[in-house]
């Protein structure tokens, strides 16, 4: 079954124009998650500022401001929407099929060793943060900065809390999560998005289209996939490896290829 989220304000424009059940006969509505306030996305402020390249120290009031107003301003602007399925799949030490996919990626096999089944994930937080870098590129390169590090912590929020989603129905059924893992990390190519955009549809549910470089667009959106495994101390109940002690975790990200993905504005 096809699990698709939205904003609520979203949701409330369809069902406004009636046009609920003939668009979407299998749509899920999004709870009122942690990481929003009142309906609306809100951008992790420490995260923003790590995106920044902050990292203790002193913070200008004005900075802070500046943060504030533009983070708010992408927060209304934000229209968050995210689909995921889930599949058997097979793991050998270096390929990983799932969904009809053959995915050679020794990093990925190493991800999903001992899984069974596994999700893919897209999600967006729309066009609003795109937008935004366009205009205040011309007339306030400082708020355009400001956007693209709110943005990214925007969308890595929702995916955590759409992973929480996909963490909770696993959980019913004896299942744990492994790190979400995606293309680009190590040898796991960027080629593949094309292929997970096709199986998940992404532009006619989400609205996210690729670039000939298979670069997302709105930029601010994430693909992934998540192993289940039935091995409680094989999961993952982190939000990122960069979060995490545990630094001999066979199933951890290389740091520094995965963070650089995120901080590659």
């Amino acid at each position: 079954m096809w699990r698709v989220r939205f904003s609520e304000t979203y949701l409330k424009s369809i069902m406004q124009n009636n046009i609920w059940e003939e668009k979407f006969s299998e749509i899920y509505q999004a709870d009122r998650y942690a990481g929003w306030k009142d309906g609306i996305m809100r951008a992790d402020r420490k995260e923003t500022l790590r995106y920044l390249g902050y990292r203790g120290q002193e913070i200008e009031p004005q900075i802070l401001q500046l943060i504030e107003e533009t983070a708010e301003e992408l927060e209304r602007s934000s229209m968050p929407k995210s689909i995921y399925q889930e599949y058997e799949c097979q793991v050998t030490p270096d390929k990983v099929k799932l969904g009809g996919l053959e995915i050679h990626s020794q990093n990925l096999a190493r991800n999903l060793k001992g899984c069974e089944r596994a999700v893919l994930l897209a999600a967006t937080i729309g066009r609003a943060a795109d937008f935004m870098i366009k205009k205040y590129s011309v007339s306030n390169m400082a708020k355009a900065a400001v956007v693209q590090a709110a943005g990214a912590a925007c969308i890595e929020s929702y995916v955590d809390e759409v992973e929480g989603k996909i963490r909770e129905d696993a959980g019913k059924r004896g299942l744990y999560l492994r790190p979400r893992f995606s293309p680009g990390y190590g040898d796991f190519a960027l080629e593949w998005q094309k292929e997970i955009f096709q199986i998940l549809e992404c532009q006619k549910r989400i609205g996210v289209t690729l670039t000939e470089g298979n670069l997302m667009m709105p930029s601010k959106s994430v693909t992934a996939i998540i192993g289940l495994t039935t091995k409680e101390r094989e999961s993952c109940q982190m939000e990122t490896c960069s979060l995490c002690a545990k630094t001999d975790c066979e199933f951890r990200i290389d740091n520094a290829a995965a963070e650089g993905e995120k901080d590659e504005f």
